[in-house]
């Protein structure tokens, strides 16, 4: 029974029974207007050849008297046909005619005006009754002319029609039950197969997704639209776990350290000089925690769509120009020289300031990591200083914006690991960092629907940020605004 009221209570059947009776009220219509205009046109056409019948009879026994009508409609009654002719005289007696039996209260009404009437043949089965149309028409004499047509066909021909009616009826009825019983399964089959999915995910299984059956219909596209929002739902969901994770453990220590100090400060301090020097040290730390909290947020917002920055298109070509004239003396200060090597025009769909960002994040990078540190490293005096290179290329509808440095690199093992959050590998914890330059420059490129990668430069490391070209990623856009230009 419960199976049976969830039956009923689809969608499926609803709207089976909906389109049953629909197309069957339709069918009805249809069938019953063709019906009534057919038998308007027949009951037309027997008055038309009934009054042009009374016409030439009438014509006949005005030239050739009673005699010449008494002729005519005896040759007439002997053809095959449906017409029915009597003449009577004035008493009532039947002169000529194929009637057996008429009532004579149909010779009352003499003004031609058409009647129904039952009446008997002479021929044929003369015990059956049959239906007719009749005019009844006055002849000078006392004469009475009485010519008809059988309405028999007629009405067969209405039975014909409702006995379509009914089967049509009937067959639009299996149908539809059959099409239900088809389309009805495999939609609820699907439509469970939806909600046990959803019932797994509510659990706490986000690797579950959707059937995609491959036969491209609505389900299909349906399945794919959500199976792309799990994908993402699930991505953010593991991120935001890594966060929690990487933020428990990454910042535990200068938290602890800063903690450490503070007490080891109360406990041997004996100065204003000390309380200066350990406030300040504290100082530094909190501002390198907020820096870290501030990059944590930059990235969670651009990866959720909501940093708060619109899009345009612009030549990253100028962007690569003005972040190298920015940095060119700082890279000198380093000890190094940067090159731009840049093909333009570049364009491309982002946001200015996040792409500026980004490869101020990645041209950071180098000067720590592949510029010798001279309080560490010792630097030949005649040594060339090492380069680092700004480079911009478009290839196809693809540009490709990097920063290339002639340092030890990244092994390529660990190249996809470095773009994640707070990972910072085994060569670069002597470094100060937080491990979010990489994960930053990722989540704009991912926000301007493009993609971060870590390459071998050998030597050294590429850092490449590759974006659609605006002129392939936007058609539509382009030339809706040349056209509005134009208009």
């Amino acid at each position: 029974m419960m199976a049976l009221r969830r039956l009923f209570r689809t969608t499926a059947l609803k709207l089976s029974l909906l389109y049953l009776v629909v197309f069957g009220g339709l069918t009805a219509f249809l069938l019953g207007y063709i019906s009534y205009n057919t038998t308007a046109l027949l009951s037309r056409t027997q008055e038309s050849s009934i009054s042009a019948e009374i016409a030439s009879l009438t014509e006949d026994y005005r030239r050739g008297g009673i005699r010449r009508l008494v002729e005519t409609v005896l040759q007439r009654s002997r053809w095959p046909s449906a017409s029915l002719y009597m003449v009577t005289d004035f008493s009532g007696r039947t002169v000529v005619g194929n009637v057996a039996d008429l009532p004579m209260t149909v010779f009352a009404n003499s003004d031609g005006t058409p009647q129904p009437v039952i009446y008997r043949r002479l021929e044929g089965d003369g015990a059956r009754d049959y239906t007719a149309m009749v005019q009844v028409f006055q002849l000078p004499g006392g004469f009475r002319l009485l010519v008809g047509r059988d309405v028999s066909e007629r009405e067969e021909f209405g039975l014909v029609i409702r006995d379509s009616v009914r089967l049509a009826i009937i067959v639009i009825a299996l149908t539809g039950l059959a099409s239900w019983i088809f389309v009805g399964r495999r939609v609820l089959k699907r439509v469970e197969g939806v909600a046990e999915t959803s019932r797994r995910i509510v659990s706490g299984d986000l690797s579950r997704r959707l059937d995609v059956v491959g036969s491209g219909d609505e389900f299909d596209n349906l399945a794919g639209s959500l199976n792309g929002m799990l994908d993402r739902i699930e991505q953010l969901m593991v991120g935001l776990k890594e966060v929690s994770d990487n933020v428990a453990h990454d910042l535990k220590t200068p938290l602890t350290r800063l903690r450490t100090r503070l007490e080891t400060v109360l406990r041997t301090a004996r100065s204003d000089a000390d309380y200066r020097a350990a406030i300040e040290t504290s100082v530094e730390e909190a501002d390198a925690l907020i820096r870290t909290f501030d990059a944590l947020l930059r990235i969670a917002r651009v990866e959720a769509g909501s940093a708060g920055e619109v899009a345009s298109d612009l030549d990253a070509a100028v962007v690569l120009a003005d972040v190298g004239e920015l940095y060119e003396p700082v890279v000198e200060d380093a000890g190094g020289r940067l090159e731009l090597d840049v093909e333009g025009p570049l364009p491309v769909h982002a946001n200015r300031a996040l792409l500026s960002q980004a490869l101020a994040n990645l041209i950071d990078n180098a000067i720590k990591y592949a510029l010798p540190d001279p309080e560490t490293e010792t630097v030949r005096a005649d040594a060339p200083p090492p380069r680092i290179r700004i480079v911009g290329r478009r290839t196809g509808a693809l540009v490709h914006l990097s920063v290339v440095d002639e340092g030890p690199g990244v092994p390529e093992q660990d190249r996809e690991r470095a773009t994640q959050r707070f990972v910072r590998l085994d060569a670069s914890r002597s470094r100060q960092g937080s491990g979010l330059g990489l994960s930053l420059v990722a989540a704009v490129a991912r926000y301007s629907g493009g993609s971060f990668r870590l390459a071998d430069a050998g030597p050294g490391l590429a850092a490449v940020i590759q974006l659609p070209a605006a002129d392939e990623h936007r058609p539509d856009e382009k030339k809706q605004g040349e056209d509005q230009h134009v208009s």
